[in-house]
């Protein structure tokens, strides 16, 4: 599943899932835009892929912000050519009962899961038209498929990210271009560290395999629908979660 030639751009880029998927894409040869907050993580995972033999460069962005997703597309496309696969996986959590939430708690886990999404995509898609080839990849969550007390704006934002997942898939597929979303189960990551040792065991009873996943999972199945091994999926949500939720 060579990516060689294929430029990616991932955002959330700097730890956890993106950062698997950088790695990985970078692996199987794709020239990587890494899209994060955090310039100093980007700095890192830049050196870190170079030292390997493969190309990737930083571009800091807010992924809330329009004006910088439009710049930083543009100068991702200015640099690299092109960009031929998408991968949004950028998002937080503000957690909180739907009667105790703050609107701003709720604006900010939207705009940066679920609103972020749509203006990457709708800045890389003009260019994927033209060139006849394209790789949209959002990653969802479990919670976006069963709901999750306490997320209500996690669990919508994910929700949301399915549905535009599918629209987008109707809307370019005739030009070669595929949008598929992963839905992750429990991930061992920076935001499910921070979880109480009891939730966790709790956790691992509901998944039939046994175990937690690792970002390198969700990595794994980003790298397969990327390549033209998947060409004849779209639309699909993916779900990697250890068979916590079947069917």
């Amino acid at each position: 599943m060579s990516l060689s030639g294929r430029v990616a751009l991932v955002t959330g880029a700097s730890q956890g899932i993106g950062k698997a998927c950088v790695l990985k894409l970078a692996e199987r040869g794709a020239t990587v835009a890494v899209v994060a907050r955090n310039e100093e993580k980007l700095k890192e995972l830049v050196s870190h892929i170079s030292g390997t033999g493969g190309k990737s460069a930083a571009f800091p962005m807010d992924v809330a912000d329009e004006e910088q997703i439009k710049n930083t597309c543009k100068r991702v496309i200015a640099e690299f050519g092109k960009i031929d696969i998408l991968v949004n996986n950028a998002g937080i959590t503000r957690d909180q009962l739907v009667m105790r939430m703050k609107r701003a708690d709720w604006d900010a886990v939207i705009n940066t899961n679920l609103t972020s999404a749509y203006l990457c995509t709708q800045q890389v898609i003009s260019a994927m038209l033209r060139q006849r080839w394209g790789r949209i990849i959002n990653i969802t969550s479990i919670f976006g498929q069963i709901g999750q007390t306490g997320q209500a704006n996690y669990a919508s934002s994910k929700a949301g990210l399915i549905g535009l997942t599918m629209a987008i898939a109707r809307e370019v597929a005739s030009r070669n271009i595929t949008c598929n979303a992963v839905a992750p189960g429990f991930i061992e990551t920076a935001m499910t560290a921070a979880l109480p040792e009891n939730l966790k065991q709790e956790a691992v009873k509901l998944i039939p395999l046994g175990r937690v996943g690792a970002p390198e999972d969700v990595a794994n199945a980003v790298a397969f629908l990327a390549s033209e091994e998947a060409s004849y999926i779209t639309g699909h949500v993916l779900n990697v979660n250890g068979g916590m939720l079947m069917g």
